[in-house]
């Protein structure tokens, strides 16, 4: 018999030795079991193929031991799109009230799914703005958004993500871009691959040992001298670090990097396992930095706010 009259011939599929350490959906013949119409039982198969050859395929289910199949029994099959890793599954809105830590005197106030923010000691965007990255499911939810900042900043801003109906509503308004700033990026990393790039990096290593660090609870401040500082918070197996800078006079000796390492460190004793920053989408050395330690961005989101006079009040 030719291979052509096998009635389920692997040449009839896409898969093949390529497929080994890629996801994969698998079509296979039950034997010695009867389908619905009569004909030989089919069932579906999800997961990455561990190996192929002699005469067998060796597919890893997500859950469960490893699945071996004949190659005789495959029908179908093809490679599928990794499974996004769980810390990517997490919504914008979660992920942005996991950050919400960075700010141990922030002040918040529900509004729905919207959270209005302010904080009495720091002048940041993140900390003085609602968060609208979801719908409010409240009534008259903008008119709210404008009193609560009339009595504190006097400027409302809002951080909404693009093309989103919340981005609609605040345009509708008049509202634009504030300070006509690039969207910023929200990004993540696994702190473990984070940490095994930086162990590669030379000026990483010297600084971290002189580094100092002034913790207040699941918030540190780490300072090299005068040189650089950050800082992190813990919370829910996540660290997040914000205000990283270094002084002008110290600037391209890997200080940055250096404090990156520190706070990575800071984090992981804690049991942090996913890191993440908030980073401007048209700093490009920053993105450039962020992308050699595993960081990739989580979502886009930008800041409206109404427009201002020439006298810098809304107008």
């Amino acid at each position: 018999m030719s291979s052509a009259d096998r009635p389920h011939d692997v040449t009839k599929h896409i898969l093949g030795p390529h497929i080994i350490g890629q996801r994969v959906v698998v079509r296979r013949v039950l034997r010695g079991e009867t389908g619905p119409s009569g004909g030989p039982a089919l069932t579906d198969l999800l997961g990455t193929c561990l190996s192929w050859g002699d005469g067998v395929c060796v597919v890893q289910p997500e859950t469960g031991p490893a699945v071996t199949i004949a190659l005789a029994d495959i029908v179908s099959g093809k490679p599928v799109p990794p499974r996004p890793s769980a810390r990517h599954r997490v919504t914008p809105l979660a992920a942005q009230r996991r950050a919400l830590a960075l700010w141990p005197d922030l002040t918040t106030e529900p509004l729905g799914d919207w959270t209005l923010r302010h904080s009495p000691t720091s002048t940041a965007r993140r900390a003085n703005s609602v968060l609208a990255v979801a719908p409010s499911g409240v009534d008259g939810d903008f008119e709210r958004v404008v009193e609560f900042y009339a009595s504190r900043t006097g400027r409302p801003i809002a951080a909404v993500l693009p093309d989103s109906p919340e981005d609609a509503l605040f345009r509708g308004h008049g509202w634009v871009l504030e300070s006509n700033d690039a969207d910023t990026l929200f990004q993540i990393a696994p702190v473990a691959q984070a940490m095994r790039s930086l162990r590669g990096s030379r000026q990483a290593r010297p600084s971290v040992e002189t580094a100092s660090y002034d913790e207040d609870g699941d918030v540190v401040t780490v300072h090299l001298g005068e040189r650089a500082l950050g800082v992190a918070a813990y919370g829910d197996d996540w660290v997040g670090f914000r205000g990283i800078e270094v002084a002008p006079e110290h600037r391209r000796q890997g200080l940055g990097v250096a404090v990156m390492a520190a706070l990575l460190d800071w984090g992981a004793e804690r049991g942090a396992t996913t890191a993440y920053l908030q980073v401007l989408g048209d700093n490009v050395a920053a993105l450039g930095l962020y992308e050699r330690l595993g960081f990739v961005t989580h979502h886009a989101y930008r800041y409206l706010a109404p427009p201002t006079s020439t006298t810098g009040r809304p107008t």
